[in-house]
């Protein structure tokens, strides 16, 4: 398993990734999710992948050199000349249908799924930045300033912060933090996500990018990150008061009446039923 996002803010742009892949407790594997294209000056592109390992590479083969055609003027379009960030996100879907194409009925019959899933963002000159999850037919959603950023992979333990904090006014360094907190919770919770992590910070309209980084056990912000956040939550947890059940002082009582539902009834007898 794995755990990938990318968050989307009116400052630029944060992409992280995790690399670890497993194929059982005693079968772990390091393997990066992370691509970065980069011509400074005219375009800058991330790509993370998470489901089969062998899909994701070949696609990531293929995506150097697939191409779709241009509808008005026939010619082919690549990652490297489209106009657009939907464009080259288009490229993508069809490197993505080329591999299901080539290797899709062979993994079926040995009884394995097409199983990919992909995030592609960044900038192309001349437009503003763009964040896309790509499914394993190749059809994509692009991220919206409700929605500002895209999971995949072992998504559900990193998201409540994302879902808290991540808004478009956010600033690049908080996303950054933020996406560090939730792959922090991640790997808290899930032995198949771990690191060393790969890091990619953009800042809108930059075109490339020098804040690339590998995180590993021995980086110190990370660490510093990680005894801080589960410190501060033990905190915030013992500054909650306790529910009072047996008239203990209390302003905020747990035990009222609610207007709509009556409290859970109890079976007493094997002749009582609940409706």
């Amino acid at each position: 398993m794995t755990y990938c996002c990318a968050i989307k803010t009116n400052a630029g742009m944060v992409f992280l990734s995790d690399s670890r892949t497993n194929a059982g407790v005693d079968s772990i594997s390091t393997f990066r999710k992370m691509l970065v294209y980069e011509r400074p000056g005219d375009r800058f592109m991330v790509m993370l992948s998470a489901g089969n390992l062998s899909i994701s590479q070949s696609v990531r083969e293929i995506l150097q050199t697939e191409s779709i055609r241009d509808p008005e003027t026939g010619d082919p379009i690549t990652i490297w000349n489209a106009r657009s960030m939907f464009d080259a996100a288009q490229v993508l879907g069809a490197a993505v249908r080329h591999v299901n194409h080539r290797d899709g009925d062979a993994l079926r019959q040995s009884g394995l799924e097409f199983n990919v899933s992909l995030i592609f963002g960044g900038q192309v000159a001349g437009e503003g930045m763009r964040l896309f999850l790509v499914y394993s037919a190749g059809n994509f959603i692009e991220a919206t300033a409700e929605t500002p950023y895209f999971q995949i992979g072992e998504s559900k333990y990193g998201k409540p912060v994302l879902d808290r904090v991540i808004t478009p006014e956010t600033p690049l360094q908080e996303a950054a933090k933020c996406a560090l907190v939730s792959m922090d919770s991640t790997i808290k919770s899930n032995l198949s996500v771990g690191l060393p992590l790969d890091l990619v910070v953009y800042e809108a309209g930059a075109l490339q990018s020098d804040r690339v980084v590998c995180i590993d056990n021995d980086n110190p912000y990370f660490r510093m990150l990680h005894d801080s956040w589960g410190q501060r939550l033990r905190q915030v947890f013992d500054s909650i008061e306790d529910p009072q059940w047996n008239g203990g002082q209390t302003d905020i009582p747990l035990r009222v009446a609610s207007p709509r539902h009556p409290p859970l009834k109890k079976i007493s007898t094997a002749h009582e039923r609940l409706i």
